[in-house]
């Protein structure tokens, strides 16, 4: 088959199993600020912007007032005691092709930058091109995440309808789909129905299952 242009990817769920190094943070900042234990994380709230997040927590006790200090207080944890996430499978094996053969890609996540500075650098990722939540007006599931990526990267409009986006949330693949490109599923937390429901044109269970169905070994 002919390869796509080029290859978006999400990061937490794609990249690395990062639930852990989150909660963590979430945790400690919510009992820190609250002196209360968080409840348990939802899944339609998977992808969701930082602040969107901070917003459910706090709203759970009815202080949506503090929204923005828990939202500060997490990214602080966040670098401070930072976990470093586990690593899924095919990531090394496609990147390293792709930049063997020149084909860009490039991450854009809801994360924030430090997070994903630390991460790539303590797993020793071979990503270049990184955007977090600081680098949009509107973070996922608005398509300005993919855009800015595809952008940076050197595509124009015209290839967006050419390029593969890997994602494990509906959030973010409403972001793909809405910004003209194709969303690839990867089944971390929805399953194959709903991630094609949402517009996912292929689902594979890992990044290493995409890799192999490219034939790019």
């Amino acid at each position: 088959m002919k390869l796509p242009k080029g290859f978006l990817f999400d990061f937490d769920g794609v990249v690395v199993n990062s639930f852990q190094s989150h909660h963590n943070a979430w945790a400690s900042a919510f009992k820190k600020l609250f002196n209360k234990e968080i409840p348990p994380f939802p899944k339609e709230m998977a992808g969701k912007s930082p602040m969107k997040i901070a917003n459910y927590y706090c709203s759970t006790i009815g202080k949506e007032v503090e929204t923005e200090a828990l939202y500060l207080l997490k990214d602080e944890h966040l670098d401070t005691y930072f976990t470093v996430p586990k690593l899924l499978p095919g990531v090394r094996e496609f990147t390293t092709y792709l930049s063997k053969n020149n084909i860009p890609y490039g991450i854009a996540s809801n994360a924030t930058k430090q997070f994903l500075k630390n991460s790539v650098h303590h797993l020793a990722l071979n990503f270049t091109t990184v955007f977090g939540v600081q680098d949009y007006e509107k973070p996922k599931p608005h398509p300005e995440a993919y855009m800015t990526l595809a952008k940076a990267l050197g595509f124009t409009q015209s290839d967006f309808a050419h390029l593969w986006v890997f994602e494990d949330s509906l959030t973010g693949t409403k972001a793909a789909k809405d910004a003209g490109m194709i969303p690839i599923g990867i089944l971390t937390q929805y399953s194959e129905a709903e991630l094609k429901a949402a517009g996912s044109h292929l689902v594979f269970s890992t990044l290493l299952e995409a890799y192999q169905f490219l034939n790019l070994q």
